[in-house]
């Protein structure tokens, strides 16, 4: 589930957010008599569970007919070195939205690392195709501006599960929509041919990150016995760990083969 939704348009998501919104469907709060039911309610904080299954059963389609075959034949027709010199290349031009996400987490080292990163990748890397800078000590990170709400105090806020996007939650929409906001390559002029680009990186780094994980979801969903509940549940646990590793994070700014 890395960051699949960083590469989608952030309109996507607002607009899924907005149709949960309208839609309306939510599930009824147990009664004040039965605490056990309203407890267990509560700690799933999915007060939108109908239309978040409607939802699931959407992308669940979307998945089986669109994504899988599309993210099947990448794997079929494209060589695994290309497929990572790819990879390498989309995470690179996503140095600068990463670097806001390390600022404003007061992540001085893990922002350091990040144009480190970018330095030496978009160079030696020849333009990220290349991750050059992890042998030279920098390592790659992830992060998104959901996780720095966490670690503002932000809370997540309902659960959601949209289409395209996946589950998330309200904090982890809003994240997504500050992420693709933040991202410069969004304001470039017409003229110099990088909207294409930038469309062209979505569709391919879509695609290539559900190549990555297809077929993990389709091991999890075969062994569920309710595939929504096990997905929400493998979202939060995933954003707990990945909370807890950014705030745990305390690496040193110098590279990792350096000794004091």
């Amino acid at each position: 589930m890395k960051r699949a939704a960083g590469y989608l348009n952030a309109a996507m998501a607002v607009s899924a957010f907005a149709s949960l919104a309208s839609l309306g469907a939510c599930a009824t709060r147990p009664p004040a008599s039965d605490p056990e039911a309203r407890q267990e309610f509560d700690q799933t904080n999915d007060p939108l569970e109908p239309t978040n299954r409607f939802f699931y059963g959407v992308d669940n389609t979307l998945q089986r007919y669109t994504f899988k075959p599309a993210a099947q034949a990448y794997v079929a027709v494209t060589p695994a070195p290309v497929r990572n010199s790819l990879h390498n290349f989309i995470a690179n031009l996503g140095s600068p939205v990463l670097l806001v996400d390390d600022v404003s987490q007061a992540k001085p080292k893990r922002a350091t690392d990040t144009v480190m990163r970018f330095v030496i990748n978009s160079t030696l890397g020849l333009a990220g195709f290349l991750d050059f800078a992890k042998g030279l000590g920098f390592p790659a990170h992830d992060s998104n501006f959901g996780v720095t709400l966490a670690l503002w105090g932000i809370p997540s806020g309902p659960f959601l599960y949209l289409p395209i996007v996946g589950p998330s939650s309200v904090r982890g929409v809003t994240g997504f929509a500050v992420d693709q906001a933040v991202n410069p390559f969004d304001y470039v002029p017409t003229g110099l041919g990088l909207h294409t680009l930038n469309w062209a990186t979505y569709v391919v780094g879509a695609v290539d990150t559900y190549s990555r994980i297809y077929k993990d979801y389709d091991r999890e969903k075969a062994g569920a016995l309710d595939p929504y509940a096990t997905f929400r549940s493998l979202y939060r646990q995933y954003t707990k760990a990945e909370i807890e590793a950014a705030r745990a994070d305390q690496r040193g700014s110098q590279p990792a083969y350096y000794k004091q």
